[in-house]
Order: structure tokens, then sequence, then C-alpha cells
């Protein structure tokens, strides 16, 4: 397997009011890797702390986890990007063997499919995230269990993926463009935790109702362009 050094890779932490959680996700980053947080209009002082902790802070004005997310790609350097909530429920400290098997050139896209514990997924949401799981499976042949926020590729070939979705649908698209480029996608079973704090997404019953939205916007285009 290739030994992979930690400038090498780039981790992506879009955030939106995690002071709470910051203090943690930051101690979990793996030694040698660059943590970008990306801020989307914290009112509680995450960005000064994410700086104050070691962080590359970028500021993306327009809301949604797309934006967020796509604004950390773009500020990101290294050979391999990492993404991962800054919440608390995904360990940071789990990267490297995500990022070792991307390195290794067994996959192009390994997603963290995660195993929750305790109440830390809401029913509402993991039966969301059921069904969307087994329409991309559908979609796109893929054998993926779960949409993972946690995630790993090459930086280069994600940019080359021209990804457009700036809401919610940004996670899906990446793994449905992904395989029409004919990527091997897939995924490493990872611990899911509690969030630190209130969620703004998939915690609430709307946002989980938005983010199914927008999903399936992006698997009904998926379809279209086959």
């Amino acid at each position: 397997m290739n030994e992979v050094r930690g400038n090498s890779v780039d981790v992506v932490l879009p955030c939106l009011d995690e002071r709470q959680a910051l203090p943690w996700v930051m101690s979990r980053i793996p030694a040698g890797y660059r943590a970008i947080v990306v801020d989307n209009g914290s009112t509680d002082g995450s960005a000064q702390l994410a700086a104050e902790l070691g962080a590359l802070v970028v500021v993306e004005p327009r809301r949604g986890f797309g934006s967020a997310a796509n604004a950390g790609l773009i500020a990101a350097t290294a050979e391999f990007v990492a993404f991962c909530d800054c919440d608390g429920s995904l360990d940071p400290a789990l990267l490297p063997v995500l990022v070792d098997q991307v390195a290794a050139g067994s996959v192009d896209l390994v997603l963290g499919s995660r195993r929750p514990r305790r109440r830390a997924w809401p029913l509402h949401a993991r039966l969301a995230n059921k069904v969307l799981a087994w329409r991309l499976r559908r979609t796109t042949g893929v054998p993926l269990t779960d949409l993972g926020p946690m995630r790993v590729a090459r930086r280069e070939a994600l940019l080359s993926l021209g990804l457009e979705d700036r809401r919610s649908g940004y996670p899906l698209e990446m793994v449905l463009k992904a395989s029409q480029a004919g990527w091997k996608i897939s995924e490493s079973p990872v611990p899911y935790s509690p969030r630190a704090g209130k969620s703004k997404v998939t915690g609430t019953l709307s946002g989980t109702v938005t983010a199914v939205r927008d999903m399936s916007a992006q698997l009904r285009a998926a379809s279209g362009r086959k």
C-alpha cells in the first residue's frame, strides 16, 4: 500500500455554528493533514475559533452545504481531499483508512458508510437515506448502502467532475458523476455518533425533506444524462 504523506491531504469541514464541536473535531485531525473549515454564515464565533485551533478558514457567504463543500474543494491544494462533517458525529482520525485505499489505486472515491451509535440518527433521516441509497444503486449499479458525508478522492479528479449543486444534493451529485465517469467507488464502515449541538439538516424533518428533494433532482438529472 502506498504511504501517504500528511501534507498530501486536505480535510474539508463545512461549518455552520459548530463552535461546540470544533475543539474535538480539530483534535482528531490526523497529524500532518490540513483542516479547511469553510464557514457558511456562523454567528457563534466558529470561524475565529477554528482559526485559533489551527485550521485554514474559508468564508463562503452563499448558504448551502454544496456551496461550503465546493468552496473547500477549490481552496484545497493537496493531492487528496477528504470531506467530513464538522459536528462531531464522525471521527476525522479514521480518515487515513479511507485515504490509503485511494492512494493504493484500489478505488477512486471511497465513502464512510455510517454505523450509528446510540441515538445518533433520527428515524426519518435513516429511512430517507435508505431510500436514496436504493435509488442510487438502481441508477448506477454501485452497491452503496449510505450517502456518507465522510469521503475521499483525488483533488484534480474531483474538480474534473464539474459539480454544480450548491445545496444538499452536492454529495449525491459527486457519486453520480463519478459513476458516470467510470470511477471505482466503494464504502468503508465508520462509527456515527450523536452530533454536538443542534442539527441544521437531517436532524430536523424539514431539513430531511429539503435534502431528499435536492437529491431526487440529482437522480432525475442523472437518469436524463444516460
